[in-house]
């Protein structure tokens, strides 16, 4: 893959206006609302309509939102509005954005746990390239798509939304283990909540495995009431992932994985982070994952034969209808989920109803909130950085990454194509 001076044609390729969380009017009575707690560790925007910011703040933040969802869209969507102020009837909107404080949120944490039929939450944490408006619109569609009935906490850390900015994100992951931790402890603690399901996508996957690891070590188990973690194509080394499956102990959640082996863009981690395997693209079936895999109970589900998503395949969940139509079926029928490795590729296209992907009220939450984690919008906040690549070299211009086959990636370093990355992990 090649990250390269198409920055310029990437960021005119769909972006969407900025200052959408202005709170606006609700127009439209046939459009749905999600309501959802945020816990961040951005530091706070001086801009009307962006709330915070990719930088660092000092103590973790707290906000209410309300989204409005319009009647009709593709599932899976994200309808960004082309223009301020949205129109509800057609564009995802704001409805309600209030900066809370910690008793606050604790307050409004209660009460949505308390509407829960199950007394559950879904705690969500985006990849790699959010800005705070896009973890805050995918989350909502995430909610709204999947049908879950949990308290949604959206837990949005330090992305200053760029590809170039790669590896200060990844340090933003490590600055938030610790809020996120506390998160984790407090739901723990809370003796409504009977249920805690997670869901992480891309780099977000080591945050929540850090966190969890950090609070298996400091307890020494992880709580029962913790029953299930997704790791939506985790950009997360296979080795480290080995070893922080063993710190969590014997009493760990149920993981269900979610890999594919031609997603590119773990491909082009996985070279950045020197040639070592990420754990979203490994191929189930081989040694040696196959048996760690079955020792530690990860139920996997391949999507590689999935034949959707875009050119860098790390999007299949956002842009496969079928995938999430079936899912909210099978979570409708109120079964559960046995099958410890799902075949589900050609089943979910093909559409059909008699696939093992069955899902009950509690592993629901982690076939249906997939749905589209990967938001293949373009980026905008690009044009900065053209200015610092002015001057440099072709070859400083470009990073490389070798376009393989799930064989070859897994087992040489052989010659391959070249894409261009375009990821919004």
């Amino acid at each position: 893959m090649i990250l390269c001076l198409t920055l310029i044609s990437v960021s005119g390729c769909g972006g969407h206006p900025k200052g959408v969380l202005t709170p606006v009017a609700e127009t439209s009575a046939d459009a749905s609302r999600v309501e959802m707690l945020i816990t961040t560790t951005r530091d706070r925007s001086e801009v009307p309509g962006e709330m915070f910011t990719g930088e660092r703040a000092r103590a973790p933040a707290f906000a209410d939102i309300t989204v409005s969802i319009p009647p009709i869209r593709k599932v899976g969507d994200v309808a960004w509005p082309k223009k301020l102020p949205p129109n509800p009837a057609t564009d995802f909107a704001t409805l309600k954005a209030d900066e809370l404080t910690k008793t606050e949120a604790k307050a409004w944490l209660n009460a949505s746990v308390r509407k829960s039929p199950d007394q559950s939450v879904l705690v969500f944490i985006h990849g790699f390239n959010n800005r705070f408006e896009d973890s805050v619109y995918r989350f909502a569609q995430i909610v709204h798509d999947s049908g879950v009935k949990s308290a949604p906490v959206l837990v949005t850390w330090p992305s200053r939304g760029s590809l170039l900015a790669y590896g200060y994100d990844r340090e933003s992951t490590n600055y938030t283990r610790n809020a996120l931790e506390s998160l984790f402890q407090y739901l723990a603690a809370d003796e409504e909540v009977k249920d805690v399901s997670i869901l992480a996508h891309s780099m977000g996957n080591w945050l929540t495995l850090e966190a969890l690891r950090q609070m298996a070590i400091r307890n020494g188990r992880l709580p029962a009431k913790f029953k299930n973690v997704m790791l939506a194509a985790p950009d997360v080394d296979v080795d480290v992932f080995r070893s922080q499956i063993e710190d969590m102990g014997n009493q760990h959640p149920r993981f269900t994985l979610f890999v594919s082996q031609d997603d590119k863009a773990l491909a082009f981690s996985r070279r950045v982070w020197g040639d070592i395997p990420r754990l979203g693209s490994i191929d189930p079936e081989r040694a040696p994952y196959k048996q760690e895999l079955a020792d530690h109970d990860i139920t996997v589900i391949d999507l590689t034969k999935v034949k959707a998503g875009d050119s860098m395949h790390h999007g299949k969940f956002a842009e496969s209808p079928q995938v999430v139509q079936l899912i909210g079926a099978r979570i409708s029928e109120g079964q559960t989920l046995t099958d410890s490795k799902m075949g589900l590729g050609d089943h979910l296209i093909a559409g059909t109803t008699g696939v093992a992907a069955a899902a009950g009220s509690a592993a629901g939450l982690i076939l249906t909130a997939p749905v589209a984690v990967v938001d293949q919008a373009s980026r905008e906040n690009y044009a900065h950085h053209l200015s610092g690549l002015a001057g440099r070299s072709s070859s400083e211009q470009e990073i490389a990454v070798k376009d393989c086959t799930s064989k070859q990636r897994l087992e040489s370093k052989s010659t391959c194509g070249a894409t261009e990355l375009r990821d919004n992990q």
